[in-house]
């Protein structure tokens, strides 16, 4: 459906409403830190010396966000410049090789970090995927694929592994390489299957059969290697496919100027200190930790398939439960598969309803084409709701999902949930008006 375009005027309130309310959201959440509960979080969480504001303290309880801090710190920025560096200097001296020597360099490192029975580990998980491709199944690819994940979770295996480092953070280290490894063994089997040219498949020619097949496979383990140890992707992604790894690593090294250089440096270093500066001045994952607090904070603070619809209800079934199962399989990661799939289906029967035949003549005769965009808006803004709600179960737990439920849609019915729903209908009109402008 092409969407409207809306006068200005409304879509500088959806706007500024969208801005002030952010606005406000966070100087609750900040208030509540800073000038109300900062003694008592302090005492319970022992928040740490904060050096980018002046005089505040920050929280240390995101996980995430300091042990990957100190690892870029203690190792990784120095390898991923180590990177850039081989990676220039092969595509003006050794274009050719220049693939196999970044394969090399992440290999390297990799074993630097991880030391040889780590990757050990990442070179069995691929051998055993490979193996399983010759056979060109997706159903058996999967099926590998979820049983190699399943030893992440062998209680005797991790002592084994931890036994290997003198520290807990390396193994974290591996555990979480192996996990992304396993998701990049999915992308490759897959190609494999569908597309056994493009993975380094039957394309080599010999005479003889046997040693054919060996060159295929031999073929096939580097091009996986390479795509797994590919260095700025290695520990925490983004995962991009195969695919759109194979085309992008081919291409020749292109010149850019420093302007462009330094403005890629500067954007990394705005984000990382818009995320620092929001430790400094919320302890957000602090007070999610404490159920008290949360039923003191302010509500304000909280917060494709071309198949038929029995397809996309089992496709999307699968897909979440797949996630749930890669990030541990918890009680309240299954919560979150669950929301999200029930949010799916009821959008696709929303969407099958509205889309029928008779109430969609209906509709076009008697709603203009704004009206049916702003009907669009507020239909979306009950499902953001929603979505809301499971990635406040997905980053926080059940019981912060239970919290928000209960004090915003509950409780707070009338004088939280309206003027919530509000706002995200104002989110929604912005969301379609940049679809708009984009398409």
């Amino acid at each position: 459906m092409e969407l409207a375009e809306l006068p200005q005027w409304e879509m500088a309130v959806y706007w500024f409403l969208s801005f002030s309310s952010h606005i406000f959201s966070f100087y609750q959440l900040h208030r509540f830190s800073k000038a109300e509960h900062e003694k008592s979080l302090d005492r319970e969480v022992h928040l740490e010396k904060g050096f980018l504001v002046w005089g505040y303290k920050k929280d240390p309880t995101d996980f995430e966000w300091s042990f990957w801090n100190e690892w870029v710190w203690r190792s990784l920025f120095c390898s991923l410049i180590g990177h850039t560096v081989v990676s220039r200097l092969c595509g003006v001296y050794l274009p050719q090789c220049r693939k196999a020597v970044l394969t090399l360099y992440g290999m390297v490192s990799a074993w630097w970090l991880l030391g040889f029975k780590g990757v050990a580990v990442l070179m069995l998980h691929l051998s055993v995927s490979l193996v399983v491709a010759q056979l060109h199944s997706p159903t058996l690819s999967w099926g590998c694929a979820i049983l190699l994940l399943s030893t992440l979770h062998i209680s005797s295996l991790q002592d084994v592994q931890r036994a290997w480092y003198d520290s807990e953070e390396r193994y974290l280290l591996l555990l979480f390489s192996t996990a992304v490894c396993a998701l990049r063994c999915i992308s490759f089997s897959l190609e494999l299957c569908w597309s056994p040219l493009l993975a380094g498949g039957p394309s080599v020619r010999c005479p003889f059969v046997q040693f054919r097949r060996m060159k295929e496979l031999a073929t096939q383990l580097s091009s996986l290697t390479s795509y797994c140890f590919y260095h700025p992707l290695f520990y925490n992604g983004p995962v991009i496919t195969y695919k759109d790894f194979s085309q992008q690593i081919e291409r020749p090294v292109c010149n850019v100027s420093a302007q462009w250089l330094l403005a890629k440096l500067l954007r990394v270093c705005v984000w990382w200190c818009l995320a620092e500066f929001m430790i400094h001045v919320m302890y957000m994952h602090a007070i999610q930790n404490n159920e008290t607090y949360l039923h003191i904070l302010s509500p304000w603070a909280l917060g494709g398939s071309h198949h038929g619809p029995f397809q996309k209800v089992i496709s999307t079934a699968l897909a979440f439960g797949f996630v749930c199962f890669w990030h541990g399989f918890h009680d309240y990661l299954q919560y979150w598969a669950l929301l999200n799939w029930l949010g799916v289906l009821v959008e696709n029967i929303i969407a099958v309803f509205l889309t029928s035949p008779p109430l969609h003549r209906i509709i076009v005769c008697y709603l203009s084409p704004r009206m049916q965009r702003r009907g669009l808006a507020l239909v979306s803004a009950f499902s953001t709701a929603m979505i809301i709600l499971s990635n406040l179960v997905f980053l926080g737990g059940t019981h912060v999902g239970h919290v928000y439920w209960k004090r915003v849609f509950v409780q707070g019915w009338s004088t939280m949930a309206v003027p919530m729903l509000a706002f995200l209908y104002c989110f929604a009109q912005v969301g379609l008006e940049v679809d708009r402008k984009q398409s």
